[in-house]
C-alpha cells in the first residue's frame, strides 16, 4: 500500500460517497474503487460497505483507517520538518473546556507572534483530547485527573503513549452568574444546588462518568443540562440559574465579570495537567504555554 492510497481511502471514509472523494481528489471512481479493492485483497478485510445510500465504513474499516490517519499524519509531520523548509512551524493544543488554558494559549501566540507559526486550538470532549495527542495532532492536551477516574484515565493513557503530567491541585468550586441567588455565599452545598440544573460538558459516544470534565459525575443530580460549548453553558447560567463544578480559576478578561466562582462545601482534589506524546521532547513554545499555564493555577 502506498501513501497515495491511505490518502484516497481516508478521503472516501471522511466523505461517504465515491462519487464526492472521487470529486475532491480529481480521480475517476473506477480507479478510486480499484485502489479500495487492492487494499482490501493485501489487508484481507472489507473497508466500505456499498449501497444506495452511500459508502458505510465496517468495524475493520474503521480500525484500518484510523492507523491510515496516524500515517499520513505522521508523514506530513515529517514533510513540514524537514521537506517544506519554508512553511510554518506548527503549535496545536487540545484542551477540556477551561478559560484559563485558552488565556495562556492566547498570551503565548502574543509573546512569539504569528509570522513564524501556524496555530490550532482545540476546546473539545476528553477523549478527543486523548486522541489528538496521540495523533499528534495536537503538542499538548489539557484535562484532569482526580480520585475518581484517575485510575481510568490512567490506563487510557498508557494505551494511547501518552504520559500525564501535573501543573496544579485545585478544589472544587460552583461556578454561576453573579444574579444567581446563591453567587454571594462564602460556601455552597450541594444539597443547596438540588433546585438549580447542573451543566455539564456533552462527552458524545464516550459519555462515561470518567470522561467528565466536571467534579461528582456520579452524584444523583435532581435537574441537569448537557451542552457542548462555553457560550452556551454561560448564557445557560444567566437564563435558567445554572451552575456547573469547576476548578475556581475563572478568567475575565475573556468570560466577562458577570461570573462567579464559589467554594463547594463537598470539595474534592482535581490534579490539572497536561499530557504529551510518550516518544516526543515538547518543544521551546510548548516549554512556554507550560509555564504560562504554571501559573493560572490560582483559584479567585
Amino acid at each position: 500500500m502506498t501513501l497515495q492510497q491511505l490518502h484516497q481511502v481516508i478521503t472516501i471514509a471522511e466523505s461517504r460517497s465515491m462519487n464526492e472523494a472521487s470529486r475532491k481528489l480529481f480521480v475517476s471512481q473506477p480507479n478510486l474503487s480499484a485502489v479500495v479493492r487492492e487494499l482490501e485483497e493485501e489487508t484481507g478485510i472489507t473497508i466500505f460497505i456499498r449501497s444506495n445510500r452511500g459508502i458505510v465504513l465496517t468495524p475493520e474499516g474503521e480500525e484500518f483507517i484510523g492507523y491510515a490517519k496516524q500515517v499520513v499524519e505522521q508523514y506530513h509531520l515529517l514533510e513540514s520538518r524537514y521537506i517544506s523548509s519554508a512553511s510554518k512551524k506548527k503549535f496545536s493544543v487540545s484542551m477540556q473546556h477551561y478559560t484559563f488554558a485558552v488565556k495562556a494559549f492566547v498570551e503565548v501566540v502574543k509573546a512569539v507572534g504569528m509570522e513564524e507559526y501556524e496555530f490550532a486550538v482545540h476546546e473539545t470532549q476528553t477523549n478527543q483530547v486523548i486522541e489528538n495527542v496521540r495523533n499528534m495532532k495536537s503538542e499538548l492536551g489539557i484535562l484532569f485527573l482526580s480520585k475518581f477516574n484517575e485510575a481510568v484515565l490512567q490506563k487510557l493513557f498508557k494505551e494511547n503513549d501518552v504520559i500525564f503530567e501535573e501543573l496544579f491541585t485545585c478544589d472544587t468550586y460552583v461556578y454561576l452568574w453573579k444574579g444567581h441567588p446563591l453567587a454571594q455565599r462564602d460556601v455552597i452545598s450541594m444539597k443547596e444546588l438540588q433546585e438549580y440544573p447542573c451543566l455539564v460538558f456533552e462527552q458524545g459516544k464516550n459519555n462515561s462518568f470518567y470522561f467528565a470534565e466536571e467534579m461528582k459525575s456520579t452524584y444523583e443530580y435532581k435537574k441537569m443540562i448537557h451542552a457542548d460549548d462555553r457560550a452556551t453553558m454561560l448564557n445557560l447560567m444567566v437564563g435558567l440559574n445554572g451552575y456547573t463544578l469547576c476548578s475556581g480559576i475563572i478568567c475575565e478578561e475573556l468570560n466577562g465579570n458577570d461570573y462567579a466562582a464559589v467554594p463547594l462545601a463537598e470539595s474534592e482534589k482535581m490534579r490539572i495537567g497536561y499530557i504529551r506524546h510518550k516518544g516526543i521532547k515538547v518543544s521551546p513554545i510548548g516549554e512556554l504555554y507550560v509555564d504560562i499555564l504554571k501559573k493560572s493555577g490560582k483559584p479567585l
